[in-house]
């Protein structure tokens, strides 16, 4: 039996959509490997990025760039502006379902680890 779950990432870039491109792929690659999860069990992916990367949009990033994204709904804004916030990050929170004992793998990468350290 499987239930719903939200998994959630983050990933420092740098403002090139080469690199938010490959690193938005490395993410969510990680997470869908780490978990275990298959494509037709993803529902929706929300994004959000921090105002100093506007190279390209995270939704078309995984769409047009990493050849994934499927079908899902995919939807991005824009983080606060919060004093002392991680600068040039995306993060990640994805729907999905997962049998109903999964341990769950959250995916903090290149820099964004200082997020979650709880999270290693």
């Amino acid at each position: 039996m499987k239930r719903l779950y939200a998994l959630r990432g983050a990933v420092q870039c740098e403002n090139t959509a080469e690199d938010i491109c490959g690193q938005i792929g490395i993410m969510y690659d990680e997470l869908l490997s780490r978990n275990k999860l298959e494509t037709q069990d993803i529902v929706s992916i929300i994004f959000s990025v921090t105002d100093d990367l506007d190279a390209v949009n995270p939704s078309s990033a995984l769409r047009k760039y990493s050849g994934g994204a499927g079908d899902y709904s995919l939807f991005s804004v824009q983080e606060p502006n919060c004093k002392n916030s991680l600068e040039r990050t995306v993060r990640v929170i994805i729907h999905c379902y997962l049998p109903h004992d999964s341990a769950i793998h959250h995916v903090y990468l290149n820099g964004a680890e200082v997020l979650r350290p709880d999270r290693k």
